[in-house]
């Protein structure tokens, strides 16, 4: 499965492409801008779904979810700030709690893909 992963933090990107890897996921990126995000789905690289840090660098991620939306590919949310991080036009797609673990990973992974 390859998932995009949209994180402006580092360290914190890093470990969630180390925890993808872990089950068997490629990473695409990760993307530590929203334009850099915006140009990885430009250029058409394939992408099964996708982890949105919902803030990235001060903006909003929803361009990017509305992106991939359109496009027909889920994705899951990361927020340290839970379902209230989210705006409420989104409360269909599945949040990561930040900080989480791999386990919480995969299994938002399953709930993006059903």
């Amino acid at each position: 499965m390859r998932v995009l992963v949209v994180e402006d933090e580092s360290l914190v990107a890093l470990q969630l492409e180390d925890m993808l890897l872990d089950l068997g996921c490629l990473v695409v990126g990760p993307a530590m801008r929203l334009r850099a995000a915006g140009e990885l789905l430009d250029s058409g690289v394939g992408i099964d779904c996708a982890v949105l840090d919902v803030n990235v660098c001060g903006e909003m991620v929803y361009p990017i979810a509305e992106r991939l939306a359109e496009m027909g590919i889920p994705f899951i949310f990361a927020t340290g700030y839970g379902r209230d991080g989210v705006d409420r036009r989104w409360t269909s797609v599945p949040i990561l709690q930040k900080p989480y673990t791999s386990d919480e990973i995969g299994e938002s992974l399953a709930l993006c893909l059903q």
